[in-house]
């Protein structure tokens, strides 16, 4: 009678729109557990609690699901890299969105993987491609401040090769530090400590007041 109950109510809550929510955060918590090699739609179904019809049914394919997860990663990613509230210099704001990417890979590993294998994604998923625009923006409005560019010019190749820099080189110490590439830059320290200070020193030297 207690499990007839906790289905019901269950039913209950995902009649009203409950159950596309608890697919995606199903989803994620997949993502953030197993990572990619993990996830399936039932997987998903499974961790839901709902039959493996349901996901197709809201999502109709695993890319569509995905998209929705990337969306919430690029959404966290923004946030991480939002640094205007905050009274520094350009060159001191763009030395702490990169320590911003770094902990938003770090914490979000699952996400983060998910976020740039345009294979499993869809390019055409609006809210993804507004997410992962306002993520952008946060780092390219650091870089037009830093060569006095306004809002409406057009980048030019210095700035273009600035953003480049710093969004790759910030992309790729996170895989490494995901990898557990970074393990042997200092021995005597805990690694997320040795993370960030090989990050500092690295950002400080790319970028020095």
């Amino acid at each position: 009678m207690k499990k007839a109950s906790k289905r019901a109510s269950r039913t209950q809550h995902y009649h009203h729109g409950d159950l596309r929510a608890a697919l995606i955060a199903a989803a994620d918590d997949i993502l953030a557990e197993q990572g990619l090699e993990g996830f399936s739609l039932r997987a998903t179904a499974r961790r839901a609690g709902v039959s493996i019809a349901a996901p197709a049914h809201h999502f109709g394919t695993a890319t569509g699901l995905l998209s929705e997860v990337a969306m919430l990663g690029f959404d966290e990613l923004a946030r991480h890299l939002d640094v205007s509230a905050i009274q520094a210099t350009p060159t001191q704001r763009l030395r702490m969105q990169g320590k911003g990417y770094v902990l938003f890979a770090l914490a979000h590993p699952g996400r983060f993987h998910l976020m740039f294998r345009c294979d499993l994604l869809d390019d055409e998923h609006r809210g993804l491609v507004e997410a992962a625009g306002r993520a952008f923006a946060q780092l390219e409005q650091t870089v037009r401040a830093k060569h006095a560019l306004a809002a409406n010019d057009p980048l030019d190749s210095t700035s273009r090769a600035t953003l480049l820099a710093a969004w790759s080189m910030v992309h790729g110490f996170a895989h490494l530090a995901l990898d557990g590439k970074l393990a042997h830059m200092n021995a005597d320290a805990p690694p997320e400590e040795a993370i960030d200070q090989a990050l500092s020193e690295m950002l400080l030297n790319q970028w020095p007041d």
